[in-house]
């Protein structure tokens, strides 16, 4: 069974790095096209979803202060590199948290909230209309010993040329004059689609 349209109130959090930002503005995009009704202070909100980072201490510690802050008073779902670190830790310690979802979990996030998944939902960019980024890949095929990068969001997978440059036209056509390209290791984009790097071609 399906919310009805414009129901549930969904305050988001968004914690890290750019790329953990672009992940929350596409479940921007997918919660208010399921008619979910998005709003600027958790205060005011039914539902809370905290997007986490887990990359090092300082943002883990900041996650957890988020966490036990809302946790408490309101119905809080917790997702993004924090819970595909430390999933079962944080089951045990934060009961309170209605669900824990991991990175890229948004249409499972609409299921558990009785929304409709949606497909080919635009995102909802959050940031100051001079510039928006645009995440060319995601994960990492390198196994550095002082990095958790590969265990949190796997193996290097490029984006498409194509696919990029129809999300690039759309942010122009919003009026976003700057263009930020993000990723884990963005000099590897293109590897595992083309079988060399294609960053200089995806820049042409």
């Amino acid at each position: 069974m399906t919310r009805k349209r414009g129901e549930l109130k969904i305050g988001v959090i968004s914690l890290g790095c750019a790329k953990n930002l672009v992940d929350t503005e596409i479940l921007l995009g997918k919660l208010k096209a399921a008619g979910a009704k998005l709003v600027d202070d958790p205060k005011k909100a039914d539902t809370i979803i905290i997007n986490t980072c887990g990359f090092i201490n300082p943002a883990k510690e900041e996650a957890i202060d988020y966490i036990l802050e809302y946790a408490e008073n309101k119905k809080v779902i917790v997702m993004g590199c924090l819970v595909e670190r430390y999933k079962e830790e944080l089951q045990k310690e934060i009961p309170e948290v209605q669900a824990y979802f991991g990175t890229e979990s948004w249409d499972q996030i609409l299921e558990f909230l009785g929304l409709k998944k949606v497909e080919k939902v635009q995102r909802i960019l959050t940031t100051p209309k001079s510039y928006a980024y645009l995440k060319i890949s995601e994960g990492c095929n390198r196994l550095c010993s002082f990095c958790a990068i590969p265990s949190i969001r796997g193996k290097y997978r490029s984006k498409s040329i194509q696919e990029l440059v129809e999300e690039a036209r759309w942010i122009a056509e919003n009026g976003v004059k700057e263009l930020c390209l993000i990723s884990q290791d963005t000099t590897y984009y293109g590897r595992d689609l083309y079988g060399k790097n294609a960053l200089l071609k995806l820049l042409e």
